[in-house]
């Protein structure tokens, strides 16, 4: 037995230990390992074990008791849970032995969760799934979680969708209180009969569309002027029908967008809405906004005026048949030929003046997807955009451009769409990168409208022994919304927005509930950047949704061309790394990613080169590869993986010109 003396050197020591440790708050913070880290509120984070990790989810709020280690480190021991903000999530159902679990779909959380057998709701192995934690693992590390609903299986057509949509928790269904609003607004509200509107119905305007389009957003009329031509842009106007403080709107808030995926449609707007009652549909009378603008011969926009009209559509007219009466191939569009060649030469004028004055969009080979009865790629398809499509485009730019002016007139609170260029941060890079490749273009002002232009004219110059253009892409801020008017450099232009598409895109809503404000005197002062943060932020998801069902969809068909054995994909780098590169295959448009972090060899990145070289390899942006796919990564929205077949990259002996890949 120890005596006394022993007895309170003991007590001495474990009041000395106890005094060591320290409690705080903090929030679990997860990594692709098993162990974890807690962040406390002064910055710290503090180490926490893979068997303490078992008792919190990440981003948990937690009491932590933090000590020493036996070399002085410290390590965070969980001692209660504060908040857990985890709530409902998709997965899918796994099974091990007789025991069902839940494989959650979230970045850091990589554990099965238990279903007990009275919280299955049918769910069987292998489906994909809508859960929620049941019983948190703060006291004993074993959490469970109950099925909230049955998404599918992967035999369910258009899987790939359905489960993308509730991943990142795009609506479905519309509110109750949105759907009597909306009843109610259908049959009460008559804004052709009430509003004062100017009648332009004698004009003939007439939509251009794919042939399936229900939801015509826009249509147009031009006719010849003294010194070029007037154009009228007819948008139709779904803001007469949604009040702004009511249930309706804050649903169409919510969604932000129509999202198109391949074989569904998430519409922004309710089809009652967008489909019928607001869409300019032939030989109907419709509210709309409409932009009357002047072209001057060399494409410059003169005076334009936003009117709120009625008008009616002539026609409803298809891309195709459009192109073909534009190429002299088709004869049955010549009742529609005063306002078509007004508008053909509307359109050479505008696109001339930007070919020379602002900045195009590099345009790239379009592929188009043909599914089968399962919802499944059957084939791609390539193709190019027509001519009657960037008749469209033009005009829809010009009257983008005109609603930017009007809001910078007019002082209102935007929305504009605002894109910086290059960043500033890496303004010095881009100086440095200049005098390294393009030396002529060191001197301009990468700051300006037109210093940026030169330069991205410069860049894209044929002749040039490295894809400059395609290298400066990594200092390239991205487009943003802003109350604010700010340069849009990608366009070359002081100010722009989008106005539209207001049946499809709340941003453009927004635009016409500003001009509208304004027009009525009421000041332009709707919008605030919160909103548009807001809806950045939904945007972002839709992104988000449409591409990992995009991803999931594209690694079946691959999986499916290369069931037969041994395939070879001839493809072209578009974008590399430290890590490797993104390819685009040449004869469908799919995109993977070729990983060089375990290949045997080690390879060196070189930022000023956008090329990754090895003792035996190099391999540069642009760069023609050929190569062989290898799955799918599910942990990376579906991301397609490739390899490079043996000989792709080898770099040629010391004194024989580079071969292609």
């Amino acid at each position: 037995m120890l005596d006394r003396q022993a007895l309170s050197q003991l007590k001495g020591l474990k009041s000395q230990m106890e005094a060591e440790k320290e409690r705080a708050e903090a929030v679990v913070k997860g990594t692709q390992a098993r162990y974890g880290f807690a962040v406390l509120d002064d910055g710290r984070e503090i180490f926490i074990p893979p068997d303490e990790m078992l008792k919190a989810f990440p981003d948990d709020r937690v009491r932590v008791c933090i000590r020493p280690t036996k070399d002085n480190k410290p390590i965070a021991d969980i001692e209660k849970l504060l908040d857990s903000p985890l709530g409902d999530f998709t997965g899918r159902c796994v099974r091990k032995g007789k025991a069902l679990f839940v494989e959650p779909d979230l970045p850091q959380l990589k554990r099965w969760l238990f279903i007990p057998p009275h919280a299955r709701n049918g769910v069987q192995e292998g489906q994909y799934v809508r859960g929620a934690i049941l019983r948190h693992p703060i006291r004993d590390g074993r959490p469970q979680a109950k099925i909230l609903s049955i998404i599918g299986s992967d035999d369910t057509p258009g899987i790939e969708n359905l489960y993308s949509m509730a991943k990142y928790r795009l609506g479905l269904e519309w509110s109750g209180a949105g759907k009597k609003e909306l009843a109610q607004c259908l049959a009460e509200c008559k804004p052709l009969e009430i509003d004062k509107r100017r009648d332009l119905t004698d004009l003939e305007f007439v939509s251009i569309d794919t042939a399936k389009t229900q939801d015509i957003d826009d249509a147009l009329y031009a006719e010849i002027s003294d010194d070029g031509w007037t154009l009228f842009v007819a948008i139709a106007d779904p803001t007469v029908y949604i009040q702004g403080d009511s249930d309706l709107h804050r649903d169409v808030a919510a969604r932000g967008t129509s999202v198109y995926f391949h074989g569904d449609v998430l519409p922004m707007l309710p089809e009652e809405l967008s489909q019928d009652t607001c869409a300019l549909s032939e030989g109907r009378d419709r509210p709309a906004l409409v932009c009357k603008l002047a072209v001057s011969d060399s494409g410059e926009l003169g005076d334009f005026e936003f009117i709120e009209a009625t008008v009616r559509s002539r026609a409803k007219l298809s891309y195709f048949a459009v192109d073909r009466y534009l190429n002299g191939q088709y004869d049955e569009l010549m009742s529609h030929a005063t306002p078509l060649e007004a508008l053909y030469q509307v359109y050479r004028a505008l696109r001339a003046n930007r070919e020379e004055r602002g900045l195009l969009m590099e345009e790239r080979r379009e592929y188009r997807w043909i599914l089968n009865d399962q919802k499944q790629i059957e084939t791609i398809e390539p193709f190019e955009k027509l001519l009657s499509q960037k008749l469209v485009e033009e005009c829809m730019v010009a009257a983008n451009r005109c609603a930017a002016h009007f809001l910078l007139q007019h002082r209102a609170s935007g929305p504009f769409v605002v894109h910086r260029g290059f960043r500033v941060e890496r303004l010095e890079e881009t100086r440095k990168f200049l005098s390294k490749h393009a030396p002529e273009l060191a001197g301009e002002d990468p700051t300006t409208i037109a210093g940026y232009r030169n330069i991205m004219r410069g860049l894209a110059a044929p002749g040039r022994a490295l894809p400059l253009r395609g290298m400066v892409n990594r200092l390239l801020t991205r487009a943003q919304l802003s109350a604010q008017p700010g340069l849009h450099m990608g366009m070359a232009l002081p100010a722009y927005t989008n106005c539209t598409s207001p049946l499809r895109k709340y941003l453009d809503f927004l635009v016409h509930l500003q001009i509208k404000s304004v027009l009525r005197g009421e000041g332009g002062q709707q919008v605030t950047q919160q909103v548009l943060d807001g809806l950045s932020q939904r945007l972002a998801s839709t992104r988000g949704a449409t591409r990992e069902a995009e991803r999931w969809l594209a690694g079946n068909y691959l999986r499916r061309l290369t069931s037969g054995g041994d395939m070879r994909f001839a493809a072209r780098i578009i974008h590399i790394n430290s890590s490797g590169f993104t390819v685009r295959l040449e004869d469908n448009g799919l995109e993977g990613f070729v990983d060089l972090r375990k290949d045997p060899e080690k390879f060196s990145y070189d930022k000023w080169t956008a090329s990754l070289t090895s003792t035996t390899r190099r391999f540069q942006l642009e760069q023609p590869v050929s190569l062989a796919f290898t799955g799918v990564d599910t942990q990376n929205q579906h991301q397609a993986l490739f390899t490079p077949v043996a000989e792709c990259g080898l770099k040629p002996p010391a004194d024989q010109p580079a071969r292609e890949s």
